[in-house]
C-alpha cells in the first residue's frame, strides 16, 4: 500500500470517528433542544467553517447550474437522511442506532453495482460476509438466531437513514466531478439550511438555543465543525478517488466507534463479546480493501 493510499484510509477513518461519536452527542443535545434544531445548528456552523477555509484557500466560487441541480437533489437526499436519524435517536439507544447505521455499507455496495457498475470481486464479497457477520455478532450480543433489528420506530427511522445515506453517497458520487469536494459540500450545505430553516423558524427554537447548556453547546460545535464541516468533505473526496465499496466498508467501524463512545460518555455497558465483534469488523474492512 503507497503513503498516499494509506493516508486517504487514515482520513475516512477519521471521519468516521467523529460520525461514530456524533450519536453520542446527539443523544446528549435531545435532551435540550428538538431534532431539527440540532440539524439547523450543524448546518449553520458547518457552512462558517467552510466557507472560511474556501476564501482562505482562494477558491472560485463560480455557480454550474446543472451542477446545482443535481446539489439540490442531494440537498434534499441528506436532509431527510438526518431527520430521520435524528428523530430515530429520540426512541433509541446511541449504541444500537450506530450497530444500525453499520447495514449502510450493504446499500452502498449494491447501490454502486446497479448505478455505476462497480465490480465487486470474491475477495471483496468475502470482507463484507466477514464484516457483516461482526455486525450480527454485535447485534445480536452473541447469538444471531435472537435478532429482532426492527423492534421499535426508533430502530426502523434508522435503518431508513442508512439506506438514504447509501442514495446520498451514488448522488455525491456523480456530482463531486463538477466541483471540488469542498464546495460541493459547502453549497449542499446552504441548499439544506434554505430547505429546512423556513420550518423551524419560531420564538420557541430562538429561545432553546438561547438556553442551551455549556456541555450541549460544545456537543453541537463538535457536530457542527467536524462531524458535518470536516468529515463531509473528507467522504466526498474518497468517494471522488476510490470505489464505493471500498469507502463503505469503513463504515462497518462506526458502531464499534459508538459502542466505546456510549460507555465513555453515556455509560452504556461494553463487553468482550463487543472487542472480538470489532476484530470481525476490522478483518472484514482489510479484507475488502486489499488490493
Amino acid at each position: 500500500m503507497t503513503s498516499s493510499k494509506a493516508f486517504r484510509y487514515l482520513l475516512i477513518l477519521i471521519a468516521i470517528i467523529f460520525w461514530g461519536t456524533s450519536f453520542v452527542a446527539t443523544k446528549t443535545v435531545l435532551g435540550e433542544i428538538k431534532p431539527v434544531t440540532i440539524i439547523i445548528l450543524r448546518l449553520i456552523l458547518a457552512s462558517i467553517l467552510l466557507t472560511i477555509i474556501a476564501l482562505y484557500t482562494k477558491r472560485k466560487f463560480s455557480i454550474n447550474f446543472k451542477s446545482h441541480s443535481w446539489i439540490f437533489v442531494l440537498a434534499l437526499v441528506a436532509v431527510f437522511h438526518l431527520w430521520i436519524q435524528v428523530t430515530g435517536l429520540q426512541y433509541t439507544t446511541a449504541s444500537n442506532t450506530g450497530w444500525i447505521i453499520g447495514t449502510a455499507p450493504v446499500f452502498m455496495a449494491i447501490l454502486g453495482f446497479i448505478f455505476y457498475k462497480e465490480k465487486i470481486t470474491l475477495l471483496q464479497f468475502l470482507g463484507i460476509l466477514v464484516a457483516l457477520a461482526g455486525l450480527l455478532l454485535l447485534i445480536g450480543k452473541g447469538d444471531i438466531t435472537n435478532i429482532d433489528l426492527i423492534e421499535n420506530q426508533g430502530d426502523l427511522l434508522v435503518l431508513g437513514s442508512a439506506f438514504t445515506w447509501g442514495v446520498y453517497s451514488m448522488v455525491n458520487k456523480k456530482i463531486s466531478l463538477s466541483y471540488s469536494p469542498l464546495m460541493t459540500i459547502l453549497y449542499l450545505f446552504l441548499m439544506m439550511a434554505v430547505i429546512i430553516i423556513p420550518f423551524n423558524l419560531n420564538t420557541e427554537t430562538i429561545s432553546s438555543v438561547i438556553n442551551l447548556s455549556f456541555i450541549s453547546w460544545m456537543w453541537i460545535l463538535f457536530l457542527g465543525i467536524f462531524c458535518s464541516g470536516i468529515a463531509y468533505v473528507i467522504w466526498a473526496q474518497a468517494l471522488r478517488d476510490m470505489e464505493s465499496a471500498k469507502v463503505g466498508a469503513f463504515l462497518y467501524f462506526e458502531p464499534l466507534v459508538t459502542v466505546i463512545a456510549a460507555w465513555f460518555f453515556l455509560q452504556e455497558e461494553i463487553t468482550l463479546l463487543m472487542i472480538f465483534s470489532g476484530l470481525l469488523i476490522t478483518a472484514g474492512v482489510f479484507i475488502v480493501n486489499k488490493d
